[in-house]
């Protein structure tokens, strides 16, 4: 995302997850960042610990494992898929996948960003990024096979 304002990184990352939102079955976030996390995140930040702590409860996550990594969320949820969102640009690490296939990748603290769209989202998530202003080239496009 070299060239692209900050604030235009953010948006790209939480767009492309919107779009991708009724695609995907099954997302992660880990709840650490490489920078501290931003102010307006922080609410997001302290209801994922609460979901990791919930798993523990449920039996689905060891009392053994890193609590701040690998955070299931249901993106069905809308406060839970606000917290994807919220966290997404600043995560060390988030995914999400549709029928086993990643669709969706961030991580290294908002400088890395892989999405796998159909074109009707690719022309969405321009339409949506166009419409915030967000230029053009803050996204390119990966030939098959890199």
């Amino acid at each position: 995302m070299d060239g692209v304002r900050p604030t235009d990184v953010v948006r790209v990352h939480r767009e492309a997850l919107y779009v991708l939102r009724s695609s995907i079955d099954a997302a992660h976030i880990d709840a650490y960042s490489g920078d501290a996390w931003p102010p307006e995140v922080l609410h997001s930040y302290e209801r994922a610990s609460l979901l990791a702590r919930q798993e523990v409860v449920r039996g689905s996550r060891s009392r053994r494992a890193d609590p701040g990594m690998g955070i299931d969320i249901d993106v069905r949820d809308d406060g839970q898929f606000e917290v994807l969102s919220d966290l997404v640009p600043y995560t060390i690490h988030a995914e999400g996948w549709r029928n086993g296939r990643l669709v969706f990748s961030a991580s290294d603290s908002g400088t890395s960003l892989w999405i796998e769209v159909t074109q009707e989202q690719e022309a969405e998530l321009q339409s949506r990024l166009g419409l915030l202003g967000t230029p053009p080239g803050a996204l390119t496009e990966l030939t098959p096979g890199r």
